[in-house]
C-alpha cells in the first residue's frame, strides 16, 4: 500500500505523529504512554486523530498490543525520520540556549516586583551581565504556557502538568496601619478593638473578610469602605492614616512608616512558589535564573 496524499491541505500536528511513532515503537498504548509521560487516554486520542486526519488506519490490534496496518508501516519511515530532524533542530537551539546571555522575563506581584525582585536582580546582574531581564508585573497569575513570563513568583501551586514548581517557603501577611491611625483607634489591643476600623480591600469576593474573621476580628462589609486591586495603591492609603492593610510580614516589616496592628494577632500564612514551564528548563539561562531566585527568595 502506498499513500499518496496532498501534504498541503494536512494540518500537520507534531504531537500526533509523535504519538503515532512512540507507540509503534513500544508496541502497545500503555508503554508508549509510559514513555511520553502521559495518561493512556490521552495517547489514544492523539492517534486516533492522526488516522481521521489521514484516513487511514494505522494500527491492528493482536492481543494486548498493536501492529501496524500496510500503511501505518510506510508512514512509520517518514514519520521516524521527522523525528530525527526534529531531534537535531532541538539539539542546536539547546546548544544555542547554553551561553548566559540573553533575555528573560519574571512574573511577579507588584510587592514582590516592586520590593522583593529589584536588589535580587542588581545582585544577579553583577554576576551574569549578559542576561537581561524583564519584570512582569501581574497580580493575577501569568499564563506561562503562552510565554507571558519566563518565570513566576506564585502565592499557589499550579496545576498545568507541563509547569515545574518548587516551593520556595512560607509568607505571613500580617495587619499593618500608620501609627496616627493606631492611635485615633485608641491603640488596640485585641481583635474586638477593630471593629470600628476600615480595611483596604483587594478581593471582591469577600475572602480578605472571611480570612479576617477566622483570626477573630467578627468584621463586616462596612469595615472596608476603600477598595483596590493594585497593592502600591493599597500601601499608600494605608501610609497616609487612612484605614489597615494587609501586607507580606518581611515587606511591612521594613517601611518605618507603619506599625503592627495587634503583633500578637496570628498572622495570615500563604506558600511562595517558584514556576516555570517543564521546556525552559533545558535553557542553561533561564535553569541559572531560577536556581539563583531560589536561592535568594529563600533567605
Amino acid at each position: 500500500m502506498h499513500i499518496r496524499m496532498d501534504w498541503r491541505a494536512v494540518k500537520f500536528d507534531w504531537n500526533k505523529a509523535r504519538a503515532f511513532l512512540v507507540t509503534a515503537e513500544e508496541g502497545s498504548l500503555s508503554a508508549a504512554a509510559r514513555a511520553l509521560g502521559m495518561a493512556q487516554p490521552t495517547l489514544g486520542r492523539q492517534v486516533d486523530g492522526l488516522e481521521q486526519e489521514l484516513g487511514i488506519a494505522l494500527f491492528e490490534r493482536v492481543g494486548r498490543g498493536l501492529t501496524l496496518t500496510p500503511g501505518g508501516m510506510e508512514l512509520l519511515e517518514h514519520v521516524r525520520a521527522m523525528g530525527e530532524a526534529a531531534g537535531h533542530v532541538s539539539l542546536t537551539a539547546l546548544g544555542q540556549s547554553q551561553a548566559l546571555e540573553g533575555r528573560i522575563s519574571i512574573s511577579a506581584s507588584e510587592t514582590y516586583a516592586a520590593v522583593l525582585l529589584p536588589p535580587i536582580v542588581a545582585k544577579l546582574r553583577r554576576e551574569e551581565p549578559g542576561i537581561e531581564v524583564e519584570i512582569v508585573v501581574a497580580n493575577h497569575a501569568s499564563d506561562l504556557l503562552r510565554r507571558e513570563a519566563d518565570i513566576a513568583v506564585r502565592n499557589f501551586r499550579p496545576t498545568e502538568p507541563d509547569l515545574i514548581a518548587r516551593k520556595i517557603g512560607m509568607a505571613d501577611a500580617v495587619l499593618f496601619a500608620a501609627p496616627s491611625y493606631l492611635a485615633g483607634l485608641g491603640h488596640p489591643k485585641t481583635p474586638f478593638d477593630l471593629r470600628r476600623a476600615n480595611f483596604v480591600n483587594m478581593d471582591r469576593s469577600g475572602g480578605l473578610m472571611k480570612g479576617l474573621n477566622t483570626l477573630g476580628l467578627g468584621l463586616t462589609e462596612a469595615n472596608f469602605p476603600l477598595f483596590t486591586e493594585s497593592y502600591i495603591v493599597m500601601w499608600e492609603l494605608v501610609k497616609q492614616g487612612c484605614a489597615i492593610g494587609i501586607l507580606d510580614a518581611v515587606i511591612g516589616d521594613a517601611d518605618p512608616a507603619v506599625a503592627r496592628v495587634l503583633p500578637d494577632l496570628e498572622p495570615l500564612s500563604f506558600p511562595i512558589w517558584l514556576v516555570a514551564h517543564r521546556e525552559v528548563t533545558t535553557s542553561r539561562r533561564i535553569r541559572r535564573v531560577y536556581d539563583f531566585l531560589t536561592e535568594e527568595l529563600s533567605r
